[in-house]
């Protein structure tokens, strides 16, 4: 048979039909890309327009959910604190601040969602929850101020805390609730940034952070779920206000956060996912403690090295006797060896005044770029991605996400970036956050004075 004829007999295959997440992603790239060529066709004044954050509007915008929100809100009833944190966070990025009457009301508010026992409910009388207690603590720290600062009972706070902690390492979200990475996170985040962080809080929580970073190389909800960029931010944070962020396998964790960076410029969450404008932050803000632990990073990198160099025996012997490539650099590297309750009580604010300039991970401009561009709406507010509407949880993490770009290059945590590490106008400059809490550094740095003088 003639290869002609042969061809006519066996036509070649069908090309394979594209999948519903294939198609999403090039609606989402096609989007993208048009806003791109439109600023890149139109003049330079006209650039500089479209690429101004829009402070006022951004300003009127939360604002305004502090004094109403519609009926649609309704859902998020159990989810007041986060609002306050939010807004106040995104208020407190762009420089700005709320009047007397509208700060006590709200230092009153969360008062109410104080729980007897401990902890803050996400309302007035509900039950309490460690993810709203961690979002009325980062409202309380951010309004500043003694009335604020001193409205938090952490006596009852750490009761709360170790009746929710497991003999896993994990905590509950709440009674009978979920064990989870973000559970971790909140839970040691409102200890550490309180002074109440103590060696029964962080038993074994390293433990079960390292088992839940997945084979990709991001971390986990939970042991043997998908890499995630939220709870990746979760557990690496963590880790590193226990002091025990050299047991993980940070190269390998290096490797997928850096590529979730996508041809939108923006970052998504999981592999194969559409980009989101909140992963600027929780994506961003895991590159951005990643880039302060390169001494450590290269160490694991050196000792992978020499571990691929010996024998199988060798290889063998070493797992045998429990002497991985984990356990040989536990308690080898600076800052981050088995600690002692003195220690960890001073990470974070060794973290951010310890401070060495670093080349960033990720590509800061073009993240800056996709959040402006394609995030921001001209009226007030940000989104997930165009098509998507404004919400105050995006606005709050992409602004967040925004800062760490803009200070990723500084020499110290609060040093003016220089202006071509700046996209667009100087004054699209935001107020510097610590990475670790998500809350701006003066704001921080108050809170600390505050607890850690009064113990």
């Amino acid at each position: 048979m003639s290869e002609e004829s042969e061809r006519e007999t066996n036509p070649p295959p069908p090309p394979p039909c594209p999948t519903v997440s294939q198609r999403e992603q090039w609606m989402v790239e096609s989007q993208v890309f048009q806003i791109y060529q439109l600023f890149a066709t139109i003049p330079r004044n006209a650039q500089t327009l479209m690429l101004e954050l829009q402070r006022d509007n951004h300003m009127q915008y939360v604002s305004k959910g502090l004094r109403h929100l519609s009926s649609a809100f309704s859902v998020l009833d159990a989810n007041r604190p986060w609002l306050c944190y939010w807004i106040f966070h995104s208020i407190a990025l762009l420089g700005e601040s709320v009047d007397d009457e509208l700060e006590d009301n709200a230092i009153d508010f969360l008062n109410r969602c104080q729980d007897p026992n401990g902890g803050y409910a996400g309302g007035p009388g509900q039950m309490p929850h460690i993810a709203t207690t961690y979002a009325a603590v980062n409202s309380l720290i951010t309004l500043g101020g003694e009335k604020s600062l001193a409205s938090i009972n952490r006596d009852k706070l750490y009761g709360f805390l170790r009746r929710m902690k497991q003999p896993n390492g994990g905590f509950r979200m709440h009674d009978e609730g979920e064990i989870d990475v973000r559970a971790c996170y909140t839970a040691i985040s409102v200890a550490s940034v309180l002074n109440i962080l103590d060696d029964e809080l962080i038993q074994n929580v390293g433990d079960y952070i390292i088992s839940c970073q997945t084979y990709e190389g991001g971390i986990a909800g939970e042991p043997g779920s998908e890499a995630h960029g939220g709870y990746t931010f979760c557990g690496l944070a963590t880790m590193i206000l226990i002091g025990e962020v050299n047991h993980l396998d940070l190269p390998r964790l290096v490797d997928w956060v850096v590529f979730r960076q996508g041809k939108e410029c923006g970052f998504q969450g999981r592999t194969n996912k559409l980009v989101d404008g909140c992963y600027s932050f929780w994506q961003g803000g895991a590159v951005a403690l990643l880039q302060r632990l390169s001494s450590i990073i290269n160490k694991q990198m050196e000792e992978t090295s020499q571990i691929f160099a010996v024998s199988y025996v060798s290889e063998a012997k070493e797992s045998l006797d429990g002497t991985s490539s984990h356990a040989t650099c536990r308690g080898e590297h600076e800052g981050t060896s088995e600690s002692s309750s003195s220690d960890f009580k001073n990470i974070a604010y060794k973290f951010i005044n310890e401070w060495r300039a670093q080349e960033p991970l990720f590509h800061s401009i073009a993240l800056q770029q996709y959040i402006l561009l394609c995030a921001q709406e001209q009226e007030g507010g940000l989104r997930d991605k165009p098509g998507k509407r404004r919400d105050h949880y995006h606005t709050c993490y992409c602004l967040s996400g925004l800062s760490l770009c803009q200070y990723s290059w500084s020499k110290h945590p609060d040093s003016p970036p220089l202006p071509n590490l700046v996209l667009g106008p100087y004054s699209n400059l935001l107020e510097p956050i610590h990475p670790l809490f998500n809350v701006v550094l003066g704001r921080y740095r108050e809170a600390h004075e505050f607890f850690f003088t009064e113990s």
